[in-house]
Order: C-alpha cells, then sequence, then structure tokens
C-alpha cells in the first residue's frame, strides 16, 4: 500500500524568490498579506458565482514520498499540486472578473495557489478561537528524515500570511530527532521535506498561538516514527500529529502499545490517500483517525460545502474497517466489529487543496498547493490544541463523539472513496461514515473532554 524507504520525487518545480517579493505580488494583486484578505472586487459578483467556478477546480498531483512496498514502512499522505487550477485560483479569478491561471510542472508560483489561514478558519468556524486560544499549548509533528529549511520556510509562510513569529529562538519552534537531539538529526530528504512543510504550515494556520515541536524519525519505519511519537509525548507535547501511513498487519497491536497508546494526549493519523481501504496508524484504537473532504466556497449559510474526497479509484481519502485493532468503546456502528476509519475529517482533496511553502532541495519549489488527508490529520490535532488540555486520563479520539449530529460539527453527506459491501463504510451518509466520520469541526466545543 504506502510503504518507503527513502524516496524522491523527481520534477519538482524551481525555488521561487524571498518572501518579500512574494509579499509584494500580494500587494500589487490586491491581496492584503497580514489581513489574509482576498482580492479586492473590481465588480459585483455573488457567492453564486464564485461558488460555480470554484466547482470547477481540477489539477494532476503527484505523492510527495514515493512509494515502494515495504512491509513495515509508512509512507506520508501528502499530494503535490503539479498542474491544473485549484479551487482557491478559480474564486480568486471569479473574484477579480479574470481567466484563472494555470499550474504548470517545472513552474515557479511568486504567490500562494492554495488557501490560506483565513480560508481555514473560515471553513471550520476558527477565527475567534485562532485569535484568542493555543498560547502554552505545543503542537508536535512527527515524520522522517530532516528538512534542512524547516525553520526558514516556517518563517516565510507566516510572515506572508501576517502570523507572529514562531522561531527556535523566541522558543515557539522547536525540531528534534526521535531521540530529542537537536543537532544528531536524521539525513535530509526533499520528498518528506514537503510533507513537514504542509504539517508545519497547517498547525500554523489553524492554531497560530501554538508552538510546534518538530520530531523527525531517522527512516519512514513504524519503529522509528512509533519511537518519534514516544519522543514527543515524552517532550510534554499534548497534541501529536501523524501524517503517514502503511499497511495493516499483525504486528498494530505490538505498535498500539509501544507507541500510540497516550492517555491524556491528543494522537491524530491520516487516514489515507488511495481511496477506500484501511491503513495504520489511523487503525489504531487510541488514535483519532481522520478522514478527508473536498472544500469549496458556497453559497449557503455555512459559505462552504464540503464531500466526501474522490478524485479517483487511487486517490481519494482512506476508510474502513481495521482487520486488526479492536474497537474503542465510543464507536457505536454496527456494521464493523473492529476498529472504524474515521473519527472525524477536514480538507484533503488537492483540487480544494492548502498552500504550502517548501525550498528544499529537488522538490523545494516554494509555494505550492497541497492535499491528501496528511493536511487534515496537522489541521484537526491543532483543532484540539485551540479547544485546551484534554483531561487526565482520556483518549481523546472519543470527544467528538459526544457531540455527534449537533452544530458542533459539520456533517458531510455526500460522496463516496470507493466501492464496499457495507454502504456507509465507503459512502458519505446523514450521521456516522467511514470516509468523514462524523464530520468536519464547527468551532472547538467537539474537540475537548
Amino acid at each position: 500500500m504506502r510503504t518507503t524507504n527513502s524516496p524522491h520525487i523527481s520534477g519538482r518545480w524551481r525555488r521561487i524568490g524571498s518572501a518579500a517579493a512574494a509579499a509584494t505580488a500580494l500587494a500589487l494583486a490586491g491581496f492584503g498579506a497580514a489581513a489574509q484578505a482576498d482580492a479586492a472586487t473590481p465588480h459585483k459578483v455573488s457567492a453564486q458565482t464564485i461558488a460555480t467556478q470554484v466547482a470547477k477546480a481540477h489539477v494532476q498531483t503527484t505523492n510527495a514520498c514515493a512509494t515502494t512496498a515495504k512491509k513495515g514502512y509508512a509512507s506520508c499522505d501528502a499530494l503535490r499540486v503539479t498542474g491544473g487550477t485549484t479551487a482557491f485560483m478559480e474564486k480568486q479569478a471569479a473574484v477579480k472578473g479574470v481567466a484563472p491561471a494555470t499550474i504548470k510542472p517545472n513552474a515557479s508560483s511568486g504567490t500562494p495557489t492554495g488557501y490560506g489561514p483565513s480560508d481555514l478558519q473560515s471553513a471550520y468556524g476558527l477565527a475567534s478561537a485562532a485569535s484568542s486560544k493555543g498560547s502554552g499549548e505545543t503542537v508536535a509533528i512527527v515524520d522522517a528524515y530532516d528538512d534542512p529549511n524547516a525553520a526558514a520556510d516556517l518563517a516565510t509562510y507566516r510572515s506572508y500570511y501576517g502570523l507572529s513569529a514562531c522561531t527556535t529562538s523566541n522558543g515557539c519552534f522547536k525540531k528534534v530527532s526521535q531521540t530529542g537531539s537537536t543537532t544528531s538529526l536524521p539525513s535530509a530528504d526533499s520528498g518528506w521535506a514537503g510533507e513537514i512543510s504542509l504539517d508545519l504550515d497547517m498547525v500554523s494556520a489553524t492554531c497560530p498561538n501554538c508552538n510546534i515541536l518538530l520530531v523527525e524519525a531517522k527512516s519512514a519505519s513504524m519503529t522509528n516514527l512509533g519511537t518519534a511519537v514516544n519522543e514527543a509525548v515524552k517532550l510534554g507535547a499534548k497534541y501529536v500529529s501523524n501524517s503517514y501511513g502503511g499497511s495493516e498487519s499483525s504486528s498494530d497491536s505490538s505498535y498500539d502499545s509501544s507507541y500510540y497508546n497516550h492517555a491524556g494526549v491528543v494522537i491524530t493519523a491520516s487516514a489515507g490517500d488511495e481511496g477506500y481501504g484501511a491503513e495504520y496508524p489511523a487503525g489504531s484504537q487510541y488514535v483519532t483517525a481522520v478522514g478527508g473532504t473536498a472544500l469549496k466556497k458556497a453559497s449557503n449559510t455555512r459559505g462552504w460545502s464540503e464531500s466526501v474526497w474522490n478524485t479517483s479509484s487511487t486517490e481519494g481519502t482512506g476508510s474502513g474497517c481495521s482487520a486488526y485493532d479492536a474497537k474503542p468503546s465510543w464507536q457505536t456502528d454496527t456494521g464493523c466489529g473492529k476498529r472504524m476509519i474515521a473519527d472525524v475529517s477536514a480538507v484533503a482533496d488537492p483540487a480544494t487543496g492548502v498552500s504550502v511553502y517548501d525550498s528544499y532541495g529537488a522538490d523545494g519549489t516554494g509555494w505550492n498547493t497541497y492535499g491528501g488527508t496528511s493536511a487534515s490529520s496537522p489541521l484537526i490535532a491543532s483543532v484540539y490544541a485551540l479547544a485546551g488540555t484534554p483531561s487526565s486520563g482520556s483518549y481523546p479520539a472519543k470527544f467528538p463523539y459526544a457531540k455527534a449530529g449537533t452544530s458542533a460539527l459539520n456533517d458531510v453527506t455526500s460522496g463516496s472513496n470507493g466501492s464496499c459491501s457495507t454502504s456507509y463504510f465507503c459512502t458519505a451518509r446523514s450521521g456516522y461514515d467511514g470516509p468523514t466520520g462524523l464530520g468536519t469541526p464547527e468551532g472547538v466545543s467537539a474537540f475537548t473532554g
């Protein structure tokens, strides 16, 4: 399924210019970086017109961390857009009354081409919480290999969008190896660097006041990634995001007890990017399994709509009934006797993807648009951080279940991610379903307990 050792993707775009140049270009285009504003509207345009234009978004992608089947290893669940027109680009074109631009392979982009912080905060009712909460909380990101430019790229992203600085010197950002070392780091990898940038940027977009801890495993083996999870918890993180996954195996119960069973700590995991089917560690009974949606502007009261992310038979959110992991007591669906994936969801469709700044190596191109459940996992971990420290001894995966069917969650009721014998395993419906779980955040009240 998704297994790799040290993958590399070629053909990435050229690195672009400085953040200052990008910000200048944005200002000239009518965007306010600090305010994260939309383009100035030169003509009157209706919400329905924008929604119709956004619906035309269509892109081509590549997996950020190339997959090579190998038992006991994982790959990141990040997809980088290499061509086409994103929902963000369609939206801006409609607002300005111009034809949308097109992303082309091996071409640099001077400004973002995906959703930014204000979009995500608006979509999930987080603007108020993002401005006032999260201070003192630490969200940990666990990934494989080293991103040498992680701190610099994080600074560029945050500066562009007018977010407060998050640096090593001010204590907001820290990067360590799976043993906790700040100097003896893993070997660098261009593909995983893109994943790391995506994760760091999603924490920044969702919880700008949070501290960020990046723990880099020395390889993409489940053992090393799990060791990195333990290190993150050891260092005090109460929210740990895991944007990777691999095939389920009989070893999963052992991984559960060794790496993912941390009471009183939020552990999120991506549901996968290859459509219907279960993967690990999303299948762990101790984690919050995060599915993926397509997020589009809409002319409804919320201003946004979501459906199951499904691009093709081989690209879409994962879901399914685990073959190995026990069902947690708070999961009450009756069609699956074991652990069901997912619990909740958030944006993951690359066509409605998020802006990321990544400048490392052949895969570093400056501004990119990314999708995959690697976007939704750190986003949900950060929503938990906005909601506040979990109660001692709790398993936070159960928190949203107390709010099932309420306005605290956006119930996603359309779309599917493949074919399955039990309908809700792969098809959205009112209430709980596999691809989107209980739904997406509407504020933070479903993520506290």
